[in-house]
């Protein structure tokens, strides 16, 4: 019985290990989740109407961007060392490269939409160029994921006319920002970013928060962020499509 009793704990625990850190009342964790439609719908302030079903003080966290090898996975950890759960939205080109990094993101239970295949500015490309990065966009991420995608975010939240058209007739939610850090500038500490975030989230209460977990500098900051928002009572939701 004793040898019996030792592989079981063993097994536990490997098991408890597997599973990563426990929630308990000191991280932030994700308080519920947020299951949308898969329909034409277009959420975010910054351009749209605010995302339905958030309470205030509620706060969606999403990435652009990725994935990144030498960013990507510390952001991972970070979430993962708070219990959050988090949306990314993926470039076409970096998905085709690490297409195993981006099913390590899914894989991790966070939520993966689409940012365009090469991040361009669709306000100065041709129609027929936005409609090529589409297709690449799609095709990358159905390759990547196996699954179709459900939500689109614009590079640069440069929407256009033809690309919402054509993100409507597949029935693609297209996902604007509430608030965010600006964390594409260079040269910016943790409590640079954290107070730049808090102060774009003080006029709408929550809502949905952009950063980018291409850049190193918001990796190594999201440990901090994460305990900033925790600090001033705000709750994670994470988002779903059905």
């Amino acid at each position: 019985m004793k040898p019996l009793l030792t592989l079981l704990m063993a097994t536990f625990t490997t098991a408890a290990m597997a599973a990563g850190p426990t929630c308990g009342a000191d991280v932030l964790g994700t308080s519920r989740t947020l299951t949308l439609k898969r329909e034409a719908a277009a959420w975010g302030t910054a351009q749209h109407a605010p995302l339905p079903g958030l309470a205030p003080g509620e706060v969606v966290l999403t990435f652009d961007d990725g994935p990144r090898p030498e960013s990507t996975p510390l952001v991972l950890k970070a979430l993962a060392d708070q219990c959050v759960k988090a949306t990314f939205f993926m470039n076409g080109e970096p998905l085709s490269r690490h297409p195993e990094l981006a099913r390590q993101v899914r894989d991790a239970g966070h939520t993966v939409g689409m940012h365009g295949y090469r991040h361009d500015n669709f306000s100065e490309a041709t129609a027929e160029a936005q409609g090529r990065d589409l297709k690449a966009m799609v095709a990358a991420y159905v390759d990547a994921l196996g699954t179709q995608p459900a939500a689109y975010r614009f590079p640069f939240l440069a929407e256009s006319p033809v690309l919402m058209k054509a993100l409507a007739a597949l029935g693609i939610t297209v996902m604007s920002v509430d608030a965010g850090a600006e964390d594409w500038l260079p040269d910016q500490t943790p409590q640079m970013l954290a107070d730049k975030l808090l102060g774009q989230l003080a006029k709408p209460g929550g809502g949905i928060i952009l950063l980018h977990d291409a850049q190193d500098q918001t990796a190594r900051a999201l440990p901090f962020l994460l305990q900033t928002l925790k600090a001033k009572g705000f709750k994670v939701v994470h988002l779903r499509w059905e």
